[in-house]
């Protein structure tokens, strides 16, 4: 499936993306905090894969930053030495909308945000809950369908995986 994104700039001003996915049911809720912090005004994030060779930027691509955080800090020699996550975080670096993710141990894939696809997608019959140890107090899993699967940390299945065992790889709807 072709996905196109863009930020919330504008119309004429915004950064625009496009990537193919084939899987691009957006089912998995993210509870942990980077996702919280960096796109979950809800509590969580929805991220869904896409092929990383097939990935442009259409449109703005001077407008886009990274966002990498900060797992250490540590004086060596009498300096300090920062560790960065190497999961990347893009966004727009005018309106600050959150766009895709992207990490370079799975070079293969990169992870558009849901919420920035603006080409329809699918609608899952089910949700997947993840890392529920991080989520905020104030967040209420409670309305999750009884057909929802709700996880501590990270599960077992991939994205690719959970498509597939539904029958929904490289399925549009």
């Amino acid at each position: 499936m072709e996905l196109i994104g863009s930020c919330s700039c504008g119309e004429h001003e915004s950064v625009r993306f496009q990537v193919t996915s084939e899987t691009p049911y957006p089912y998995m809720k993210c509870y942990c905090n980077t996702c919280t912090k960096t796109q979950g005004g809800g509590g969580y994030a929805i991220n869904i894969m896409g092929l990383s060779n097939t990935f442009q930027i259409l449109r703005g691509k001077e407008k886009v930053k990274k966002f990498q955080r900060i797992v250490s800090r540590n004086v060596v020699d009498g300096n300090e030495v920062v560790t960065r996550s190497t999961h990347e975080r893009w966004f727009c670096g005018d309106c600050g909308s959150h766009l895709w993710a992207f990490d370079e141990r799975w070079s293969d894939w990169i992870y558009p945000v849901a919420s920035a696809i603006d080409t329809k997608l699918p609608v899952p019959n089910e949700f997947t809950h993840i890392m529920l140890n991080y989520k905020l107090p104030w967040v209420r899993c409670d309305e999750a369908g009884e057909d929802d699967l709700q996880f501590p940390e990270y599960p077992g299945e991939s994205i690719e995986n959970w498509h597939k065992k539904r029958g929904l790889f490289g399925k549009e709807n």
